[in-house]
């Protein structure tokens, strides 16, 4: 199975500050998903890297996992939210990966 993420920055690529809350990024990038009709999970994380120019910054970064998607629709999803979200450009990454899921019965009281 293959496991793409996609990890956008919020910070805006021309002020270099985030222009909103992270719940609006948030929104707009569900929003996107469900346009696509992909199932994702996502997590809010903080890190820091280097602009082209050599400046260094440290933001929040949303960070959305697919498992096993159509072919193109992870490109197209990050091609969006880079324009959305204003950026210089977002970091897409592929890995193959042993997934499976557990299933039991809940427990009743």
């Amino acid at each position: 199975m293959i496991e793409i993420t996609i990890s956008v920055g919020l910070n805006d690529a021309t002020t270099k500050q985030q222009k909103y809350q992270t719940e609006k990024y948030v929104d707009i990038m569900k929003f996107v998903c469900h346009n696509y009709h992909v199932p994702f999970s996502f997590i809010v994380s903080e890190g820091g890297y280097f602009h082209e120019n050599g400046d260094y910054v440290q933001e929040k970064t949303l960070v959305l996992c697919f498992l096993d998607p159509e072919e193109g629709v992870v490109d197209a999803i990050a091609k969006d939210l880079c324009t959305f979200f204003h950026q210089e450009s977002v970091l897409i990454t592929e890995n193959k990966v042993r997934a499976y899921y557990i299933k039991e019965k809940p427990f009743e009281y």
